[in-house]
């Protein structure tokens, strides 16, 4: 485990404060799931950006090769 020093802003630290109070969950706890949380979803982002470019990479081809095979002639 890493010790790590952490500015929160005010009303943050307060909203935290209260609810860690209502879940009987250590503040510690709280946020070290908040984070993991937070970094998972940062992942899926990440992942949906990286798809998204490779679809776009892979329309373009597509559309290529869809163009070459209308050019074709075969001599109906």
């Amino acid at each position: 485990m890493k010790v790590i020093s952490l500015n929160v802003d005010e009303l943050i630290f307060k909203e935290t404060e209260k609810i860690v109070a209502l879940m009987k969950k250590s503040r510690n706890r709280y946020i070290n799931e908040a984070i993991d949380f937070y970094n998972k979803h940062q992942k899926r982002a990440i992942l949906e950006r990286k798809l998204q470019k490779e679809s776009e990479i892979v329309r373009e081809d597509s559309m290529n090769i869809l163009n070459d095979f209308e050019e074709i002639d075969y001599g109906d």
